[in-house]
């Protein structure tokens, strides 16, 4: 896959997790693309670790785990920014 084809999926997964998690989100396009890529990443790596094979295959059972990988890195992300106090 090339690196647009990874970004342009990553800004897709992103702006579906968005619209999944409740709350307000409030990122752009770049941080949108950013939480979709890492989302792909984490699913990817354990879709890998469960069912063998290579991290960086495109398969069905990738995009599902990529939307469940970037809703767990944005509530990972908004838990973090939850506990600083605003100065």
């Amino acid at each position: 896959m090339g690196i647009l084809a990874f970004i342009l999926f990553g800004l897709v997964i992103g702006l579906v997790a968005r619209a999944v998690m409740p709350g307000r989100q409030s990122m752009g396009l770049f941080a949108t693309a950013l939480l979709g890529m890492a989302g792909s990443f984490v699913g990817g790596l354990v879709g890998s670790l469960i069912y063998g094979g290579r991290v960086f295959e495109l398969h069905s059972a990738g995009i599902l785990g990529s939307l469940l990988g970037a809703l767990l890195v944005m509530f990972l992300v908004s838990m973090g920014n939850r506990n600083r106090a605003v100065i």
